[in-house]
């Protein structure tokens, strides 16, 4: 152990004591066994415990916090505390080492995108693009990712979770369940040795989405999809109605999948959401269009696309094209009926023109309900295929 000057530790002894000229000096509380006070040359005073650690076998030391910002009152409480963790045989030092050194919610995520995600789920893609926009943000109430898993309570989850369900009650579920499932992980794979966090927090309700095409919107939606002048993504959209599959496995629809003679569609199990290979048939229509598609394409690839898959993306922006051509029309068409007359501007964008009928109509008190094919997105197309199969009595 260290010798040092013993002293009674006060507010005023501590502030009358001068530096020393080069080094440091140490002082000992006589109140508080362990505690001490480091005074180096540049005025610097640190609290500090200074005792003999039973589980290391050699003495440590463990700093408290520099004084005046840290009061006699404080350090005496913290020295307390930490000379009975010495005491009973713990290792504070070791342990603020370890702490230091623990993984954080961000190292966790890297370890179960590369030894599970990536592995067993074809969504991966998903669960990054959920970490990205909600788990290493403060916007979202908490930045999970820069946490310590140590520091990371069902409060912290609960939070984070009731601040994502102010706007997105659906994605609020699914992305405490990925926080479930990486602390799952991390138990099984011994990182981490509390309760999961994450269990037992009450999710939103959610009630079943049954949006699919109306009659009356059929004719619209092929109209509309008429006039793309994209024709793998015209054809992709009409492929995904005719077919009902999911949208995944269309943008990935392969060459090799696809038996022409028996009109069957094989997809592999591990691209379909059980794990269980499917086979779909498919019907004259598809057929037709698959050859279409098959020519001057010689990608493996049904729908080519330029993105890093070598095949089709996610078509975002051609549904909203499609959704804004099937409104503008419907807008012009009731211009028209009230005999006056709209014209398309020369130079114009799509955007600007919807922009423009939708103002002509507003002005002229023309009644604009459902003149868009609302809330409908690309899976859609799969239910109304299910739903009109249903209406028809089939299995």
């Amino acid at each position: 152990m260290t010798t040092a000057n013993a002293i009674n530790f006060t507010k005023s002894e501590l502030t009358k004591i001068f530096p020393p000229t080069t080094g440091r000096i140490e002082y000992r509380d006589t109140k508080v066994a362990g505690l001490q006070l480091r005074v180096s040359s540049t005025g610097i005073k640190t609290f500090s415990v200074y005792r003999w650690g039973k589980a290391t076998g050699k003495p440590e030391r463990v700093t408290i916090g520099r004084f005046p910002e840290v009061s006699v009152e404080a350090a005496r409480a913290k020295a307390t505390e930490i000379v009975a963790a010495f005491a009973m045989g713990e290792s504070p030092s070791e342990a603020k080492r370890k702490a230091r050194a623990e993984m954080t919610f961000a190292d966790l995520f890297d370890l179960y995108i590369e030894r599970h995600s990536k592995v067993h789920k074809r969504t991966w893609r998903e669960d990054q693009s959920k970490y990205e926009q909600y788990l290493c943000s403060e916007k979202n109430g908490i930045n999970l990712a820069a946490k310590k898993l140590s520091a990371i309570d069902r409060t912290d989850i609960a939070r984070l979770h009731a601040k994502i369900g102010k706007t997105h009650t659906i994605t609020a579920n699914r992305v405490i369940a990925l926080v479930s499932s990486i602390f799952g992980r991390a138990i099984t794979w011994d990182i981490y040795d509390k309760l999961n966090p994450a269990t037992k927090i009450k999710k939103f309700k959610e009630n079943s989405r049954d949006r699919f095409l109306q009659r009356d919107e059929l004719p619209r939606f092929f109209a509309a999809l008429g006039t793309e002048p994209n024709d793998v993504i015209r054809r992709f959209f009409l492929i995904s109605l005719l077919t009902g599959a999911r949208r995944g496995n269309v943008l990935t629809m392969r060459w090799d999948c696809l038996d022409g003679k028996n009109w069957t569609w094989k997809i592999p199990g591990d691209q379909s959401k059980n794990g269980v290979p499917l086979t779909v048939m498919l019907s004259a229509e598809v057929v037709e269009l698959l050859s279409q598609c098959k020519e001057g394409n010689d990608t493996p690839w049904v729908f080519p696309g330029t993105g890093k898959g070598g095949h089709l993306a996610d078509p975002k922006k051609a549904w909203k094209r499609m959704l804004d051509t099937d409104e503008l029309s419907q807008l012009v068409q009731r211009i028209n009926q009230t005999d006056q007359e709209f014209f398309e501007e020369e130079g114009d964008t799509l955007e600007k023109t919807l922009l423009r009928a939708r103002e002509h109509a507003k002005l002229n008190g023309i009644d604009t309900n459902g003149s868009r094919l609302e809330d409908l997105r690309p899976h859609d197309l799969r239910r109304t295929l299910g739903s009109y199969q249903a209406m028809t009595g089939a299995s």
